[in-house]
């Protein structure tokens, strides 16, 4: 089984892409989850220079998402996290355990209500995507679209990137059904929390970017099925 988690260690390389896809969102909501967890260790952390440190790391992932918030354009999310920023300076600033785990608790809950806030407003997003997608259909054929519209493209970028990932996936399903819990739990944490660091990388392309976000899905569903089967 060791030769398995090898040939995935060899095979985890992000591909090379030119084509743009529009997945600000996704970015964004797979930024905010970095960040709410870095927020709740601050606020598990029982020293205040480990209560910085997190604070810190959370507030760096903060500053390096704002181009994706800015490119989805949900301002509910934004102000949100906004606060969050605020409530970590805060946190940081503050001399007693006490006063700074108050306010990391406040800043958790920005953390929160802003990816609650980005959900709703991908949903909007696709909707009004169906609704653009209608309009194209049923418009007179010799109309020609708008060159900022361009689905096609992105989507057979996506399939690229799905296709190249179903070994990847089949993979880690072994891995989560055959290698050991507390192994198998190691490597795939490793895999997801890798990939939330690449996520807040500034300068990825936008293939390199939507390839690690799905690596991440896919990381994340086995660790939700290593939750479920293996004992505490």
């Amino acid at each position: 089984m060791k030769g398995l988690i090898t040939y995935l260690w060899l095979s985890f390389s992000p591909l090379p892409a030119a084509l743009v896809i529009p997945n600000a969102c996704d970015y964004a909501g797979s930024n905010i989850s970095y960040i709410r967890t870095q927020t709740q260790k601050a606020l598990q952390a029982q020293k205040l220079n480990m209560v910085h440190y997190y604070a810190y790391k959370a507030l760096n992932a903060i500053d390096k998402s704002k181009q994706q918030f800015k490119d989805c354009g949900c301002e509910y999310a934004q102000q949100s996290i906004e606060e969050g920023e605020n409530n970590l300076k805060k946190a940081i600033k503050v001399t007693s355990l006490l006063s700074s785990r108050m306010l990391l608790e406040k800043a958790l809950e920005d953390t929160q209500g802003s990816l609650e806030a980005l959900q709703d407003h991908t949903e909007i997003h696709l909707s009004e995507y169906g609704n653009n997608m209608l309009a194209m259909n049923t418009a007179d054929a010799a109309t020609e679209p708008s060159p900022k519209f361009q689905p096609t493209i992105g989507k057979k970028l996506e399939a690229r990137i799905d296709s190249s990932l179903l070994s990847f996936q089949n993979s880690l399903s072994k891995v989560v059904r055959t290698v050991e819990c507390e192994e198998a739990q190691v490597f795939v944490m490793t895999i997801f929390e890798r990939c939330e660091l690449e996520l807040l990388k500034e300068n990825l392309t936008e293939g390199k970017r939507y390839y690690n976000l799905r690596t991440k899905e896919i990381a994340g569903k086995a660790l939700q099925e290593l939750t479920k089967n293996c004992p505490d």
